[in-house]
């Protein structure tokens, strides 16, 4: 979690939203990403999705049921639904999305085989969106 939170930085720096996401498949980080929305002009540009695709590029596979993908802020919908698809092993996160995390929902989203582990890290993870989001008011 500790890199996803570099990844975050690297985010805030870029004046970008400070998400930070890394996949790790059989204790190895195979992927590393950090939103980029604003310098892809792409608005699923979101950390968790570039670093799914990376992380199927580098294993040549489309599932993700090893990996396990840590990412500083809860995912969205959209996100969520990509980690559905990619069938994610587990999921761990920093920071609670009370807006638009995909928890919100009253239905499952992700792969049922999906494990959950959240509030990793949550204060540095929520403390570096808050100086994010403080910056820009």
């Amino acid at each position: 979690m500790k890199q996803a939170l570099a990844e975050a930085q690297y985010a805030f720096d870029a004046d970008e939203v400070p998400v930070g996401a890394v996949v790790v498949c059989r204790n190895t980080i195979i992927a590393r990403a950090h939103n980029q929305t604003e310098l892809l002009n792409d608005v699923t540009a979101h950390a968790e999705i570039l670093a799914v695709t990376a992380a199927a590029n580098h294993l040549g596979s489309k599932f993700l049921n090893e990996c396990t993908l840590y990412v500083t802020l809860e995912p969205c919908l959209m996100c969520a639904g990509a980690l559905f698809w990619a069938q994610l092993g587990t999921l761990v996160y920093g920071a609670h999305d009370e807006k638009r995390g995909y928890a919100q929902f009253n239905r499952p989203v992700l792969h049922p085989k999906t494990q959950v582990v959240s509030s990793i890290l949550q204060s540095e993870s929520a403390l570096l969106l808050s100086n994010f989001f403080r910056r820009k008011r």
